[in-house]
């Protein structure tokens, strides 16, 4: 099981605080940092000094890191028209020397867009746009150099695209697919993803969604072993039950709730609960840190959780 760094910037971070967590992450040994993809705080807090836009700040973090993968858990697919996200990725994998990673989903956050004038489609039309949203992007990024690209869809139509720029890896940047649907994320997943992500759900939930997607793979003659399994969930890691409790409390987070929700608690704990997940097929953990300042626990991680994990 690898670990990766995840964070939420929406709840109030500049890009030189991301900038930090995405370099110690780096010095520490994680395979890569994430960050939501949101521009409007969630909960009680101001989001000051304000959101930034993800792809934007991956950008700047393909120059100023070296080693650690960068990608979004997840773009929601109402950002962005299909092609201008395939243009902005493959820049930002170039820029990375082949660093990226894409995490696309529908879109949900519908008071974010209500705050920044984005259309918010009902259910199933987003649903119905992210498919063809997977398949023109991949579309615009497999087409071989000097061939034209086109698409007729019900919702969009690309016509005689000369489908650059390519991306550096190939046959394109690891898609990413997630969610806790039964039935279109998994079937999804299965056409389009190189991975699949459940965000913050129980151990049992895990069991039944990793098989469903291994399914889907098998009802499309794929190889249920090319799909990667991953999880993100809330990070609370202390040396002791004391530092437990204070990066909770810094985190206003109740101890009983991370522990039953996260992976959180002393290490020896967190070294458990992380087994857990494995024992059901998760072979990634996008670690979901909530305090950006707190350098010291991604370091703690790399240090006395990470060799435990095989």
């Amino acid at each position: 099981m690898d670990l990766r760094i995840f964070v939420e910037p929406q709840q109030g971070a500049s890009y030189d605080a991301q900038l930090s967590v995405a370099r110690a992450a780096e010095d520490a040994g994680y395979d890569a940092f994430f960050r939501s993809d949101h521009v409007l705080a969630m909960g009680s807090g101001d989001g000051l000094p304000g959101p930034t836009d993800a792809w934007t700040t991956l950008a700047g973090l393909a120059r100023d890191t070296d080693r650690i993968r960068l990608g979004t858990l997840v773009s929601p697919g109402t950002f962005r028209w299909p092609g201008v996200l395939a243009i902005q990725v493959a820049q930002v994998d170039q820029m990375s020397d082949g660093r990226v990673e894409l995490g696309l989903g529908a879109g949900w956050f519908e008071a974010e867009h209500a705050a920044y004038g984005i259309d918010f489609p009902s259910l199933g039309e987003r649903f119905d746009r992210y498919g063809e949203q997977l398949t023109i992007i991949t579309g615009l990024w497999t087409t071989p150099p000097g061939q034209r690209f086109d698409y007729a869809g019900k919702h969009y139509t690309v016509s005689d695209s000369p489908a650059l720029p390519k991306p550096h890896q190939r046959p394109h940047p690891p898609i990413i697919v997630g969610g806790k649907g039964k039935k279109k994320t998994p079937a999804l997943a299965a056409q389009h993803a190189d991975e699949f992500n459940v965000s913050f759900g129980d151990v049992e939930l895990c069991r039944d969604l990793f098989a469903t997607v291994r399914q889907a793979c098998t009802a499309r003659d794929r190889d249920p072993a090319s799909i990667r399994l991953s999880n993100a969930l809330t990070v609370c890691c202390g040396r002791d039950d004391a530092e437990f409790r204070r990066r909770a409390e810094a985190i206003g987070r109740d101890p009983a709730e991370l522990r039953s929700s996260g992976i959180a608690g002393t290490v020896a704990e967190c070294v458990e609960r992380l087994g857990q997940y494995a024992d059901v097929g998760s072979q990634r953990v996008y670690l979901q840190l909530l305090d950006l300042t707190d350098i010291d626990q991604i370091e703690l991680v790399a240090a006395e959780v990470m060799p435990q994990l095989s």
